[in-house]
């Protein structure tokens, strides 16, 4: 199939499909007569496969290595669920970062009273500190 079949099939762009290409994510499709890309089943299996473990966050790496541990029929799971263990890990960190800064700034924006006054909790604070409690020095 060409590269516009295969891109709707595995529900990725054709520029994408050309990038994983590029950067070695995804083997060089065949190429027809005319020179146009040929893409197989697999091809769109393996597209599949990428567009659904970006969506769940993995790096470009671990997607690389997980595809590599996909096509290895001798994998050891074990390697498949250090990988995953590793990324979960990450995000539970990140989520655990972002909802420290969510509640900060829920703080600052409850603390504004959002009319005309210049005063402002949300740029004091992103400040550092209230502009009263800065000495000189």
């Amino acid at each position: 199939m060409n590269i516009g079949t295969a891109a709707a099939e595995a529900g990725v762009s054709a520029k994408m499909i050309r990038h994983y290409e590029a950067i070695g994510l995804l083997r060089p499709a065949a190429r027809r007569d005319n020179q146009y890309r040929d893409y197989a089943e697999r091809d769109v299996h393996e597209l599949r496969f990428i567009g659904r473990a970006r969506r769940l966050g993995f790096s470009m790496d671990e997607i690389r290595t997980l595809l590599a541990l996909w096509r290895d029929d001798a994998r050891p799971s074990r390697e498949v669920r250090r990988v995953a263990q590793a990324h979960l890990h990450d995000l539970e960190t990140r989520i655990g970062e972002m909802q420290a800064m969510a509640g900060t700034l829920r703080e600052l924006v409850d603390h504004c009273h959002g009319d005309a006054r210049p005063e402002c909790p949300i740029l004091e604070g992103l400040g550092g500190a209230p502009k009263s409690a800065t000495t000189p020095g």
